[in-house]
């Protein structure tokens, strides 16, 4: 960590000294709440109180103005009227003071006069070098201090899970569900409307201040992304530490309708660069705060993330263990017979009526010694065939539930192989759950949402590093190609940008006279494709001409082609037969390139079936791009049809990664169709479009 990131993060996090502007005895105003917080939550520093109206404030050190106190404070926590905030934090900077976080509402969430407000407030921490969170906001809870007004205040501690959130009410939301489940927080961070510091910077300081101490799971929720290259680095860099980061992005489908020259344009929506970014970050993406919590809860239980996707089901009702096996298949775990010896021992143990392969049903009338022995024989003998276990159980009424509970909370401390516990009797077993709880355990209450959770974490992206150098690629021919050229590229300068790029084209000829023609069809051959230039979408214009067998037909499909609008001359292919697909790449500011794979042709935008990811590329992404369409039976090939070959398509992927994250200046490039058979594959049609400012 530098030395001002380092400043910034004890300012924010560790702080010697801390001043409530605003602060007040009465606890139902936010100056009185943050502060009784901060007071009653053991903060360890100097509190001081800032109030002009009341001489003592909670028994603390109490000033009229913030001129009065002793010195500048690490943080300045300011709830007061919006009105006095803008000379608040301008007092605040001539003290010297470095951080503040701003309670208030009123501001650029109101209107425009609330944003012009906020501006002023950028310029005074601007000058000032002072980093600022909010306004609008809940504030900050971390193990040194309790820095929130609103809402839920649970005990923190190191190593507990960290939480930013771009949203007050969904800290609150989520923490009340959590901690319920047994979850313990660490950092718990509201960034409100985020005027400077928004989720990614605060991402990075837990990053750049990562310690013994810090958090190996980390909760995001975003309404914005205003910085997704700094998301993705510091996520990235994170996860190496060995951190997972679950995450939620809000706000995906209001995009309306968009005018794209390309079809890779068409179809990236904000969700698809999202997902993409979220792909290359390793971030664990979810939809919602349940989802959120059943991911951080598998992750605590288990440890971090699985080592592999085998999975023993453990339960003392059936139907509930067969609801759980159908979700792990459809997750795409495994769900494998135990081993004859487990088995046998398993027979011993349980009544003839048990179940002993996978899910293991050990009956309601289940005892604590039986579970106990259960988990010991598959930690003695599955330690190398499973990978986690997941138990379910209920109060049969038959024995005493903590006795069960008990052996859980031994197992999870004890045995080799995670156990996920599924703990169905909320109502009756609720004191049994909160006991549970206590000994610092957590639980699913619902066999198939563990089952999506497990899914979720064994499903993470995993991070890459992508290829920087292909045989054949020639950044310098790229660049030659590219230079002085505006936005359309030219067929014949596309074909030299391919060409040095290491695609391969079928032999092609551009043809703008029609005494060309004969000669250049005597070149290329029968049967051939002609294709116009100039109108930007072809086969939508009627610009294709495909299978021309001779002359005749090539001089009327001449005369067809240069009678449509804009017609400026005619590209003469080599007819390419086999399976279609479609390479492409569009830019989306702040995130880079997103390069997309999917069925190509004229069905390409029907059908969407598209997978996107964030160039450059990993062989290994580009490979899971094209597994993941749901037409990738199609390339292998059906009903003796000839399949293409996948690796050369990977290759392909990569090679347009490459070009794309070379030349930012390239807004957005179609290569449809990539067509042919096997290991001949030919980029049959190309369209590059450059950033109009270039």
């Amino acid at each position: 960590m530098n030395k001002q990131s380092g400043e910034v993060y004890r300012l924010l996090f560790r702080p010697d000294s801390i001043a409530v502007i605003g602060a007040s005895n009465n606890k139902l105003k936010p100056g009185g709440r943050v502060t009784g917080n901060i007071k009653d939550n053991g903060f360890g520093g100097r509190l001081w109180a800032v109030n002009p109206k009341d001489s003592s404030v909670l028994g603390l050190p109490t000033f009229a103005l913030i001129e009065d106190l002793p010195e500048a404070p690490d943080l300045a926590l300011v709830a007061i009227p919006s009105r006095g905030v803008v000379s608040a934090l301008e007092a605040l900077a001539v003290r010297g003071t470095k951080a503040a976080i701003i309670l208030t509402a009123g501001f650029g969430e109101k209107d425009e006069a609330g944003k012009q407000e906020e501006k002023r407030l950028l310029e005074i921490a601007s000058a000032a070098g002072m980093t600022i969170i909010g306004p609008n906001c809940s504030g900050f809870m971390t193990p040194a201090y309790a820095g929130k007004f609103a809402g839920f205040i649970p005990p923190v501690r190191p190593g507990g899970i960290d939480f930013i959130s771009g949203s007050g009410a969904t800290v609150d939301y989520v923490m009340e569900q959590a901690v319920i489940r047994g979850l313990v927080f660490s950092n718990v961070v509201n960034l409100g409307n985020s005027i400077q510091t928004g989720v990614e910077d605060i991402l990075g300081l837990l990053d750049e201040g990562f310690g013994p101490d810090s958090s190996r799971i980390i909760m995001l929720y975003m309404e914005l992304i205003r910085k997704p290259q700094k998301l993705l680095h510091h996520a990235r860099s994170l996860a190496a530490k060995g951190c997972v980061i679950v995450g939620i992005k809000s706000g995906v489908t209001a995009a309306g309708a968009r005018a794209a020259a390309s079809h890779t344009g068409a179809m990236a929506a904000p969700d698809n660069a999202v997902q993409a970014l979220f792909d290359k970050a390793g971030i664990i993406r979810v939809r919602g705060r349940t989802e959120l919590v059943d991911a951080a809860c598998a992750l605590r239980a288990a440890g971090g993330p699985l080592r592999g996707g085998r999975v023993c089901v453990f339960t003392d009702a059936g139907g509930p263990g067969v609801m759980l096996t159908d979700e792990l298949n459809r997750q795409g775990l495994e769900v494998p017979v135990l081993g004859e010896e487990t088995r046998r021992r398993l027979r011993e143990l349980l009544p003839p009526e048990a179940s002993t392969a996978n899910p293991i049903d050990c009956l309601p009338s289940r005892t604590a010694g039986q579970v106990r022995e259960i988990f010991r024989i598959l930690a003695e003998e599955e330690r190398d065939n499973i990978d986690v276990s997941v138990f379910i159980t209920g109060n049969s009424g038959m024995s005493d539930p903590w006795e069960i509970y008990r052996e859980v909370v031994r197992a999870m401390d004890n045995s080799p192989i995670p156990v996920i516990p599924v703990l169905s009797s909320t109502s009756t077993c609720a004191g049994h759950l909160e006991r549970f709880r206590d000994e610092g355990k957590v639980f699913f209450t619902d066999e198939v949402s563990a089952g999506q959770a497990l899914g979720k974490i064994f499903q993470r992206p995993r991070i890459l590093e992508a290829l920087t150098e292909m045989p054949g690629y020639d950044r310098a021919a790229v660049a030659g190609a590219l230079k002085e050229q505006r936005r359309i590229l030219s067929p014949e300068r596309v074909e030299d940008v391919l060409s040095a790029a290491g695609f391969r084209l079928p032999p092609q000829l551009v043809v703008r006279a029609e005494g060309e023609l004969a000669g250049a069809c005597g070149r290329i051959g029968f049967p051939l494709v002609m294709k116009v230039i100039g109108p930007l979408h072809k086969s939508d214009a009627g610009g294709v001409k495909i299978g021309l067998a001779g002359m005749g037909e090539a001089g009327k499909a001449w005369n067809d082609l240069m009678s449509l609008s804009g017609a400026e001359g005619v590209l003469i292919q080599k007819m390419i037969e086999g399976t279609e697909v479609i390479l492409g790449a569009v830019r989306e500011e702040g995130f880079g390139s997103l390069v997309m794979f999917g069925l190509g042709g004229i069905y390409t935008e029907v059908l969407k079936d598209v997978r996107f990811a964030l160039a450059p590329l990993a062989v290994e992404e580009a490979l899971r791009m094209i597994r993941g369409i749901r037409s990738f039976p199609l390339l292998e090939g059906l009903r003796g049809q000839a399949g293409v070959s996948v690796d050369l398509l990977a290759a392909y992927l990569v090679r347009l990664s490459l070009l794309v994250a070379d030349f930012p200046e390239i807004a957005e490039i179609d290569l449809n169709p990539v067509k042919g058979a096997g290991e001949e594959l030919y980029v049959v049609d190309g369209r590059i479009l450059l950033i109009e400012d270039k």
